[in-house]
């Protein structure tokens, strides 16, 4: 049915018209700091509209995979402080991700299930058995965009309330360590600008940090191996026991 595509039709659409705008030209640490003491005047004068507002361009800008989360997260530090932001993106990007994952599933999902065989039949039904344990891992792995984990449970059996338990638990250390980061933004652009350069969000994020996020995904993966192995040698006990 062409309705199943509609929600998803609608993320593109508004996709496609965030680039047509040019909102991806404003989207820099520096634009944010040229605007700091303006975006902090009307966070002071409305603290409830500015968060909740703040919290729905994250949702918004997460439902449609607009490449900005990084900028966005550190920027929630900077401007609400790295609790307060950090908690801020860790509902908005849940909300997003929930959102794109449920239009992907309405429009790709069933349609997708009835045509994969073999091997790729295979890791489906492995992945929608541990569902949590590879969704946290692919949230936790830095390496994985994050509109892609998003969308790929979509084309599997997995329940809503896994996908959100997944994401809010995965995304939670880069949440805050982003945030963290955000929170002590302004000094490091200020020396950058008496350097006569500009900063980028790659710049903040250092290699300790992504092996840090590296390692915890490692961690995951390393349990959800360690749970697979024991339910495959669940059948070997059993048998052993019969034959006694």
């Amino acid at each position: 049915m062409p309705w199943r595509f509609v929600p998803l039709g609608l993320l593109l659409l508004l996709l496609a018209l965030g680039y047509a705008l040019g909102w991806h030209e404003h989207l820099s640490l520096s634009a944010l700091m040229a605007s700091r003491t303006a975006l902090h005047a009307k966070i002071e004068a409305h603290p409830l509209l500015a968060t909740a507002g703040f919290a729905l361009v994250y949702a918004v800008a997460t439902a449609a995979a607009f490449p900005a989360a990084a900028l966005l997260t550190i920027a929630a530090g900077f401007l609400f402080g790295w609790l307060l932001g950090g908690t801020l993106v860790l509902i908005a990007a849940t909300t997003g991700a929930t959102v794109l994952f449920l239009a992907a599933r309405t429009a790709f999902g069933d349609f997708l299930r009835r045509r994969v065989g073999g091997r790729a039949a295979q890791l489906a039904k492995g992945f929608e058995q541990d569902a949590f344990g590879y969704l946290l891992v692919l949230r936790l792995a830095p390496i994985f965009p994050f509109w892609i984990v998003n969308i790929v449970p979509a084309f599997f059996h997995v329940s809503l309330r896994t996908f959100i338990a997944a994401t809010t638990v995965g995304i939670l250390p880069a949440t805050y360590a982003y945030a963290y980061l955000g929170q002590g933004l302004e000094s490091v652009l200020i020396s950058a600008a008496a350097a006569g350069r500009e900063v980028e969000p790659s710049d903040l994020v250092t290699g300790e940090l992504t092996l840090s996020l590296a390692a915890l995904a490692t961690v995951a993966a390393l349990a959800l191996v360690a749970k697979r192995s024991c339910k495959a040698s669940r059948p070997d006990r059993v048998e052993m026991r019969e034959r006694k």
